[in-house]
Parts: structure tokens; C-alpha cells; sequence
């Protein structure tokens, strides 16, 4: 679809605080490398992964969710009490209910016309946030929206070394491997909208009296990626 009148206007982010690297996670599951006799090194050059981050044992992902949202509204210069629509579109999630993005509109402030809701699409949830809120805004039901997301590695991470010790074979090394290499980055942004004529959502650091506007964010970790150690 072809917008007219939206487009992406800032991208925010938050990092956890906690780097770890892929020597550490060798460490913790040097048994299971004795058993199958690897070298030190196999999970940064199987991967291409030098260090991951996590957040503290017990953090809560909305509050993540809501500081990346902050810097996102602050940049896009929209206020929160302007918002439409927020979305909270992580993969996690600090409970089944309400929807996680209930306490990040709380921490935030908005308004009590604005929607507030959780959409659940695995990794492509922040990509179909985008897109449901461009459509919002398209069609003139708000004229701002932000999407948040916010994810944490720590406890699949915990639980996949403690059941690769318990079971030191190959074949669980290979169904393990992937979830080693988790860290909890995702997307985070902020947007305005696009001026009327434009087609296509695109980046502009103009202002227009008329815009709309979407906000994409997130609470999020970076991954330090081979030998350049590049984020990815």
C-alpha cells in the first residue's frame, strides 16, 4: 500500500546494561564443550557473535518499552497526550493480561481517547504495528501513533545452558545453538507523517503544520556482530 499522507518521522532506543559476551556463555556451558570435545570459540565463529545484552534479573519490559518510547516522542516532537494509537508489539511480555501496553500508555500519559493495544506477529510484530497504525492514520482515525517493543534473552538464555549441561550431545547442541545467539534487540523509532502529495512512507526532517505521525520504539539491546564487531 502506497500512503499519502503518513511516514516515519524518529527512531529511539534503549539498551539493557548488561554485556554479554559469547566467551562468557562458553564458559557456563564448558561441560557440554568437553564432552564434544570443541575449542573455545565455536559459538562467536558459528554465529558471528560477539557479545549480547540483557537486561537485570526481573526488569520489567514495559518500563524499557516506555523510556524508548520517551526518547522517540521527544524527537518526532510529539506530545503524548497527542497519541491516536500505541501499540506494544515485543515478542515478550510481562503478562497475558491486561496488554503490556496499557502500563507503557500509564508511564507515558495519554490521553483517554487514545487506543491501546498489543499485537503478537513473532519478529515481524513492530513491522505489522507499523503498518495497523498507518493505516489508522491514513484513513483519519488519528493523526499520531507510536509502536513500542521491548524484549529479553536472559531467561531463554538461563534455561537453554542449564538443559545443554543436563543433556551434552550433539543433536542438543544443535537444537540449542540459535538460542544462544538471542539478545533482545528490536526496533525502535519514531515517526511523523508524510506531506500531503508524498507517496510511500519515507524519513523527512522537515515540518509540515499538516502531519501525521507514527512512533516506532523500543527498549532494546544491541548485538556486536564479527570481527568488525558492527551492530547489527
Amino acid at each position: 500500500m502506497r500512503y499519502l499522507t503518513v511516514y516515519l518521522d524518529a527512531l529511539s532506543y534503549e539498551l539493557a546494561p548488561n554485556v554479554v559476551s559469547s566467551a562468557e556463555l562458553e564458559k557456563r556451558v564448558a561441560p557440554v564443550y568437553e564432552a564434544l570435545r570443541f575449542p573455545v570459540g565455536q559459538l562467536e565463529a558459528l554465529t558471528g557473535i560477539k557479545e549480547r545484552r540483557w537486561w537485570d534479573a526481573g526488569y520489567k519490559l514495559t518500563d524499557g518499552a516506555a523510556k524508548a518510547g520517551k526518547k522517540a516522542l521527544e524527537r518526532g516532537g510529539v506530545k503524548a497526550a497527542d497519541l491516536g494509537a500505541l501499540v506494544y508489539a515485543g515478542v515478550c511480555r510481562d503478562g497475558s493480561e491486561p496488554a503490556t501496553a496499557c502500563a507503557v500508555a500509564a508511564s507515558l500519559g495519554v490521553g483517554r481517547d487514545c487506543a491501546v493495544y498489543d499485537i503478537s506477529n513473532a519478529c515481524l510484530g513492530v513491522l505489522s504495528g507499523i503498518v495497523d497504525v498507518a493505516n489508522r492514520i491514513e484513513l483519519g482515525h488519528v493523526k499520531a501513533g507510536l509502536v513500542v517493543s521491548c524484549e529479553s534473552a536472559r531467561e531463554i538464555n538461563e534455561s537453554m545452558i542449564a538443559s545443554m549441561i543436563a543433556k551434552p550431545t550433539m543433536d542438543h547442541f544443535k537444537l540449542s545453538i540459535a538460542t544462544l545467539t538471542a539478545d533482545r534487540a528490536r526496533w525502535r523509532s519514531c515517526s511523523r507523517t508524510a506531506r500531503s502529495g508524498e507517496k510511500d512512507i519515507s524519513f523527512s526532517a522537515a515540518r509540515r503544520s499538516r502531519r501525521r505521525s507514527i512512533g516506532i520504539s523500543a527498549g532494546g539491546t544491541g548485538t556486536s556482530c564479527g570481527p568488525t564487531r558492527r551492530r547489527c
